[in-house]
């Protein structure tokens, strides 16, 4: 990265994790949208594996989730992280807490998602553990999500 990167990256007070994700969309937004769901998925599939446990494990559970419910959304990544789009608009993702250096991972709905409810509601999740509570909230969300 050359000085001038570095002191833009400065000034905008971006940590090394963040610069690491907009590099990673701006590849993702050169490599164009996967032409078809398979190269969506494999693209998905290497980010969950070279993820730590128990992020791993939780992201895997999280894509067959969506798969299972929400079958018309499509896997992709988004900032490098694990998402899932419907028109090529992504509805919800998934942060490993590895992504940021957070405490917690987050499953994030973004503004695609068909979850408001009144004036208010919430668009992410943290995410320390999944168990079938979990399992069933994120089901009925991610149904809802797509809409």
């Amino acid at each position: 990265m050359g000085t001038v990167k570095k002191s833009a990256q400065k000034e905008a007070g971006l940590s090394a994790e963040e610069v690491a994700a907009v590099k990673e969309y701006v590849q993702e937004k050169r490599r164009g949208s996967p032409k078809d769901a398979a190269a969506g998925e494999r693209d998905l599939m290497e980010k969950i594996a070279a993820m730590a446990q128990p992020d791993r494990e939780m992201a895997e559970r999280i894509h067959a989730i969506v798969m299972a419910n929400a079958p018309m959304l499509s896997p992709k990544t988004w900032y490098g992280m694990p998402a899932w789009a419907k028109d090529g608009n992504v509805v919800c993702f998934f942060q490993s807490s590895q992504k940021f250096r957070t405490r917690y991972s987050t499953l994030g709905f973004s503004d695609h998602a068909k979850l408001d409810d009144g004036q208010m509601w919430p668009s992410a999740f943290a995410l320390t553990e999944l168990g079938a509570e979990e399992e069933t909230k994120i089901a009925a969300l991610v149904k809802k999500a797509a809409g």
